[in-house]
């Protein structure tokens, strides 16, 4: 008995290592209207909807929050219980489905202190995280990693590449407490660093000695000019020639047409601008390098990683063309949590997604061509416009030429006269 209570112990901790600060799956239907707040900071917000889109794995699971309206800012935003991530690892993780082929728009997140004003939230509200996809343009398809940092938002210095189709795709960032980080898509690691050199939080450990100069005698020419070599007496030859083939022609009237000169040409021997031979430099040293001292205005901070205050999760986006869907929000503080979470969400429907979106796809292009096939029995063997058009323009421009050619033979017969 004793050994059963024990193993019932055992496996409650066990389940129990984790601890989830925020989940939505948005599994009650329009129950998320009550969770979820709209901000009123402005009258023209855009309104999401809950909506499993055009295609999808499961119509029920894939329901998330959908952008209804183009051209819009969107705010809306969850609260939940207030946490620290001090001395511990912090996942966030949620998924994106731009279905749209977006073209310009955000498709992130951001996490706020408790003490935000949900209904007057808006894009200067300070935050502590935003984490996500944004794309506008071929110029920018990227992750962002930014996180404020005693009152300034700070941004990852790499580019990480986000995913620009039109599937659902999974965003998880870890934040852990030996300052490390990793970002990863669809459950696969695409960057990962320190958050001390990959984020510019602190002044530089080192800074350049500002009382080294570099010696007025250093050299840092590798090479130089022989100053035994010269240049050869016959070097100099212009560029160009008259044409020594050339003739003037027989009905060349130098009163009318001028002094005849002959056309110029290259000159084969022609060398170009002669330059000493290089040598090595005897006095070289190598490129000077400015010594560096300890900085004295950098101060390691163990707690880059920390956030005091967590507990609003929000939506505070613009998008030009609408459709993307939000799902499977995870604020965690478990890794391997997060990621089997991701496979038992985003991973149990992604692959039913893509069939059944190949599957439009196809019918869509067999319905074209059938489409094509009766517009063109019904055309039969007329001539569309087009091809009256081209026929005369063809017409006209050989009418043209006719009368082009008249005018010629004109002039001819005109200056012959003369």
């Amino acid at each position: 008995m004793k050994t059963a209570v024990w193993f019932c112990t055992l496996l409650a901790l066990a389940v129990a290592k984790h601890t989830i600060y925020f989940k939505e799956e948005f599994a009650d239907g329009d129950d998320w209207t009550k969770r979820w707040v709209e901000s009123t900071h402005k009258s023209d917000y855009g309104k999401f909807k809950l909506n499993a889109g055009k295609f999808y794995g499961d119509v029920e699971k894939d329901k998330g929050l959908q952008t209804s309206q183009d051209a819009h800012f969107y705010a809306q935003s969850a609260k939940f219980d207030k946490f620290s991530n001090k001395g511990k690892t912090l996942v966030i993780q949620f998924t994106v489905k731009h279905e749209q082929n977006i073209d310009c728009g955000g498709g992130y997140i951001k996490l706020f202190p408790s003490s935000l004003n949900q209904v007057m939230m808006h894009g200067e509200s300070e935050y502590k995280i935003m984490f996500g996809p944004d794309i506008c343009g071929p110029p920018t398809k990227k992750v962002h990693v930014i996180v404020n940092y005693k009152g300034k938002n700070v941004q990852i210095n790499k580019d990480i590449r986000c995913k620009d189709d039109q599937y659902t795709h999974l965003y998880t960032l870890i934040v852990r407490p030996d300052n490390t980080y990793e970002v990863k898509i669809d459950n696969s690691k695409v960057e990962s660093g320190s958050l001390e050199d990959d984020w510019d939080f602190l002044p530089p450990k080192k800074v350049k000695d500002p009382e080294a100069k570099k010696p007025e005698d250093w050299d840092e020419r590798a090479k130089i000019d022989d100053p035994e070599d010269t240049k050869p007496e016959d070097w100099d030859k212009p560029e160009n020639i008259p044409d020594p083939d050339a003739v003037k022609p027989e009905d060349w009237d130098e009163e009318m047409d001028g002094e005849w000169e002959p056309p110029v040409i290259q000159n084969p021997e022609y060398k170009g601008d002669w330059k000493p031979k290089q040598i090595d430099n005897p006095d070289y040293k190598g490129k000077w390098v400015h010594p560096e001292i300890d900085n004295p205005e950098y101060t390691e901070d163990p707690n880059l990683y920390a956030c005091e205050d967590l507990g609003v999760i929000g939506l505070d986006l613009w998008q030009v063309k609408s459709g993307t869907i939000f799902d499977n929000f995870l604020i965690t503080d478990d890794e391997k949590f997060a990621e089997e979470h991701g496979t038992e969400t985003w991973g149990a429907t992604k692959d039913a997604e893509k069939a059944m979106k190949e599957k439009q796809e196809e019918e869509e292009r067999k319905k074209q061509e059938e489409e094509d096939k009766k517009r063109k029995e019904e055309g039969g063997d007329e001539p569309d416009e087009e091809e009256e058009d081209d026929d005369d323009e063809e017409d006209s421009d050989k009418a043209e030429k006719e009368e082009d050619e008249e005018d010629d033979d004109q002039e001819v017969a005109q200056k012959d006269e003369l």
